[in-house]
């Protein structure tokens, strides 16, 4: 063995040995002494003088004893571990100090911990299949139809094998699961057959669906269906012989044939299909719907695929773009069809990775959470600034003791070390508890942006092992390197001196302390603006007015599609509905749209007038339902049950239509058309309503076209009922779900919504970063006060002789007042200034989020500077009328 490794084996072992080996040692060291007091005494030595003669000739034993115990011990270990136990000492004796400390650090770090865990989830977490890095997702380009595909385009792609391994479709389908005489809604997916086989994970039991499922009818074997492993437990308990096993969903009979394992996910992250079958038997479970038949006009599913191996992206785009042309052209006969709308240009396909899976939150708040990400690592930083400015103050205070270290024989370096130590050991605690809580906190952030989308995957990943061990490292950085240099700065003799004589030294550190006050302060103004310019917004959004009255509406969605029932049958359980619901107490006007506000479901079309063209979003609804949505009449009537099939065809616009199509003339009783062909339906206007908000509370009044689902062609339409309810709607809830069981006894339960809380769905990006926006905002606020009274604290402390002499000498206490305040005054104008410098230009960056507010909005930042101004008049004063009351002649004895 060589040598050095023997020498570090020695070591280990003396590590874990420590007393035996001290003992050992201290033995050795008295049995040498032993042996050189029995030679003296053999050289016939005065006896008395023996002792003297061996301690002369010996030196000092515990000397010997601390050098021969380095020879055996990991010297830089042992002082570390001797530097943990004092830095654990001090900041136990200081429990006010360090439980701020960790507050602080727990509220940087947890933040972005969470913050971070639901960045990674949403964006940067990989699928959990077998080479996530080969998956790309396909979209339409230049805008088109985004990531959604139609059946005939994604058939002609399905066969390019040239371009890609395996190419597969796949979207969220709602099923309903026969369970006794009830059905029971379940998630699930409709994919194509090679959506496994792309994916690359293997079922845990039977087999996954393939090629021979995927096409109209089945296979010959019948409809075949896929199970999740949760589904498996909660519907199957498990049982081992699941496969083969029968399920009626959407009144069709299906064959378990496999259960796939517990991690597996599907292709899109923020859902977690329980129920897999085949995109070509999408008549059958959609019926009376049918996309599939819709050819190109319906676009409705997702296409991802797999890369062919060893083609990068670039390369699978630059194929797929030569392919694109003619691929569209078969798929799509009708040439204006193929051209994009907004940009006049031949649509292509193009592809993008898909490692992390598909989301279509991802459009919506990919940029709020960079913004929000921004602000948490402000918030962050600010913490650190705080925490160092407090650590420099406190270093101040521990001058003398620091000094006296180094006079004994202490380097600088190991000063330095035992100080960096206790910002270790502080970080480390920090990190360790703002871990601890960031799963929770990330949690809770996931379901307030999703909404009931709540399976996004939040949990911890190297990825954010890796982030929270990196901010450590940083906090420890930026909150110990700074004050543990300054406070080993200087010779021993000027640490050593006193009052007067320390002026200058004392100087430098309150400008070092206000420069990071100063910089903390700034900080704190950004992101207060920022916080402020996001709240307006959000409050402007609100205050624009929806036009209709949103309080105390009840959404109730009730699926009667798989009851069998035709058109007349459908339109009297709506009718039978309604009347039994108005009975309901509680509960005044009853009525039932399709799409309803805010829904995230819309409807739009080009209707003509003369020579007039304008794209209008329309909405079916029933009699009383302006009545009910307190949408003003303005002119001609309401829709009526006498407006039936037989009657002429009639609708009512909103008051922005009625003005572009008929800018003078009466709109009541003019005509307007649904299409400018040979097929076109004429309509007859017979009311004009007042604007409402429809599809997004940040856009401006669009026009709009209402038309009676009593002239509704739809086979089985599926309508939203809007009540109008006093009080809370549990009653009503329960009362609705019992109305349900007695009118549709085979329908799932009724989903139900509020109109407030569909709203508040709605922008639900725009909510999330201006709560997170003002919570941090809150933070910063508390952090630099924080910052700030502390500091001071520790500087008035050390100036208690100095204030002493002024009051003996004859100053006033205002006059103390104003001498210790305006030292965070200072701070706080110089620091306002720079912060309102940098957020002017910094603003600019939240323009996109930014609804009917400029940037650069006067009030918005002279209220924050205001906010920021009272909280540091607060955290100064209070040191400042404490330096006040202080006794010149205990004061001047202070020291």
């Amino acid at each position: 063995m060589p040598e050095w490794l023997h020498e570090i084996e020695l070591r280990a072992k003396a590590l874990f040995n420590k007393r035996r080996l001290q003992r050992d040692l201290a033995d050795e060291l008295a049995f040498h002494q032993a042996m050189l007091r029995e030679k003296f005494e053999r050289e016939d030595r005065d006896l008395e003088n023996v002792p003297a003669s061996v301690h002369q000739s010996f030196g000092d034993a515990h000397r010997w004893h601390e050098r021969l115990t380095e020879l055996w011990q990991f010297r830089w270990l042992e002082n570390l571990l001797r530097d943990l136990s004092f830095a654990a000492r001090i900041l136990h004796k200081s429990p006010g100090f360090t439980s701020v400390a960790l507050l602080t650090l727990i509220l940087g770090i947890g933040t972005n911990a969470a913050v971070f865990s639901l960045v990674n989830g949403l964006l940067l977490r990989p699928l959990p299949v077998p080479h996530a890095e080969e998956l790309l997702i396909l979209r339409q380009l230049p805008s088109g139809f985004g990531y959604s595909f139609c059946i005939p385009v994604f058939r002609l792609l399905e066969k390019r094998t040239d371009v890609f391994q395996d190419v597969f479709a796949f979207t969220n389908h709602e099923f309903q699961v026969r369970n006794g005489n009830r059905n029971e809604s379940h998630g699930g997916a409709l994919v194509s057959g090679q959506f496994f086989a792309g994916l690359g994970v293997p079922p845990q039991l039977g087999r996954y669906l393939n090629a021979t499922d995927d096409q109209p009818g089945g296979a010959t074997s019948g409809l075949a269906a896929v199970i999740s492993d949760q589904f498996w437990k909660t519907w199957f308990n498990h049982a081992p012989d699941v496969v083969g096993s029968k399920l009626i969903l959407d009144n069709v009979a299906f064959t378990v044939v496999g259960v796939m394992p517990r991690s597996f996910i599907g292709a899109e992250i923020t859902s977690r299909p329980q129920i897999y079958a085949a995109l070509a038997i999408e008549p059958l479970v959609d019926a009376p719907f049918n996309n599939t038949a819709s050819g190109y006009h319906s676009w409705w599913f997702r296409v991802a695929a797999r890369r062919k191996p060893g083609m990068s992206v670039a390369q699978t785009n630059a194929a797929l773009r030569a392919i694109s042309g003619p691929l569209v052209q078969e798929a799509i006969p009708d040439s204006q069809f193929r051209i994009d709308y907004k940009t006049q240009e031949q649509l292509y396909l193009s592809a993008e990775s898909g490692s992390t899976g598909y989301s279509f939150l991802r459009k919506d708040f990919r940029y709020p959470l960079l913004v929000v990400f921004v602000l948490c690592g402000a918030v962050l930083l600010l913490a650190c600034l705080n925490l160092a400015s407090l650590l420099l103050a406190r270093a101040a205070a521990r001058e003398r003791e620091i000094a006296t270290r180094l006079a004994i024989g202490a380097t600088r370096r190991r000063v330095i070390q035992q100080l960096l130590v206790e910002s270790v050991l502080l970080s480390f605690t920090g990190t360790l508890a703002g871990f601890a809580v960031a799963p929770l906190t990330a949690r809770f952030l996931s379901f307030f942006i999703t909404n009931n989308y709540s399976d996004l995957d939040t949990s911890v990943d190297i990825r954010v092992l890796l982030f929270a061990a990196g901010i450590g490292v940083l906090c420890t950085l930026v909150i110990g390197l700074v004050p543990a240099l300054h406070a080993s700065f200087g010779s021993v003799q000027t640490q050593m001196r006193q009052g007067a004589q320390n002026l200058r030294r004392a100087r430098s550190q309150r400008l070092l302390g206000n420069l990071m006050l100063t910089a903390e302060v700034a900080l704190t103004l950004i992101v207060v603006i920022g916080a402020g310019l996001l709240g307006t917004s959000l409050m402007r959004v609100y205050r624009t007015g929806l036009g209709f009255d949103g309080h105390g509406l009840l959404l109730v969605d009730l699926d009667i599609t798989k009851q069998s029932w035709k058109a007349p049958a459908v339109l009297q359980f709506y009718c039978e509905f309604a009347d039994e619901a108005a009975r309901i107490p509680g509960v005044g006007n009853v009525t039932y749209a399709m799409p309803t506000p805010f829904s995230g479901s819309t409807s739009w079309d080009d209707w003509y007038s003369n020579s007039k063209k304008q794209t209008l979003y329309a909405s079916s609804i029933a009699p009383d339902y302006f009545q009910t949505m307190r949408i003003p009449l303005l002119t001609g009537r309401d829709f009526a049950w006498a407006d039936t099939y037989v009657t002429p065809l009639k609708v009512v616009l909103n008051q922005a239509a009625a003005q572009y199509f008929f800018p003078i003339a009466d709109p009541v009783g003019q005509q307007i058309r649904d299409s400018d062909g040979k097929n076109a339906k004429t309509y007859e206007v017979i009311g004009v309503v007042g604007n409402t908000k429809y599809a997004d509370l940040r856009e401006a009044v669009r026009p709009m076209v209402y038309k009676p689902l009593t002239q509704d062609d739809l086979k089985t339409p599926v309508y939203t009922f809007v009540l109008r309810i006093s009080g809370k709607p549990g009653p009503a809830i329960d009362a609705i779900r019992n109305l349900t069981v007695r009118l549709a006894p085979g329908a799932p339960e009724p989903n139900f919504l509020t109109m407030d809380r569909q709203i508040n769905e709605a922008i639900s990006s725009m909510r999330m970063i201006v709560m997170l926006a003002v919570f941090f905002a809150i933070c910063a606020l508390l952090v630099t006060a924080i910052g700030l009274y502390g500091t001071l604290a520790y500087s008035t402390s050390r100036r208690t002789s100095e204030i002493g002499i002024r009051m003996a000498l004859g100053a006033q206490r205002k006059q103390v007042v104003w001498l210790v305040f305006r030292e965070n005054a200072i701070v706080a104008v110089i620091g306002s200034l720079a912060g309102m410098g940098v957020a002017l230009l910094a603003s600019r960056a939240l323009t996109t989020l930014l609804y009917n507010t400029s940037s650069h909005d006067l009030p918005v930042m002279l209220l924050s500077v205001a906010a920021l101004g009272a909280i540091a008049c607060i955290a100064s004063l209070l040191p400042a009328l404490h330096a006040a009351h202080i006794e010149p002649i205990e004061a001047i004895r202070y020291e």
